[in-house]
């Protein structure tokens, strides 16, 4: 289940992500300011991804017991 909310949540973070980094790239003097936007837009989702897949490891390891 929480996979389903972790896409959801990681198309609408890449989304506005892109629009920032090109909102940036089309108005800014300096292109390398969209660099940080581009990074938290995959870094954000991805490190989401593992803590949740942590969690849900953690949560099979206690019902085993």
């Amino acid at each position: 289940m929480w996979r389903r909310w972790w896409l959801l949540f990681a198309v609408i973070w890449m989304v506005v992500a892109a629009i920032q980094v090109g909102v940036i790239l089309a108005t800014a003097d300096e292109p390398q300011k969209a660099l940080q936007p581009f990074l938290l837009g995959i870094a954000v989702p991805a490190l989401l991804y593992i803590l949740g897949w942590v969690v849900e490891q953690i949560g099979r390891a206690s019902c085993r017991e």
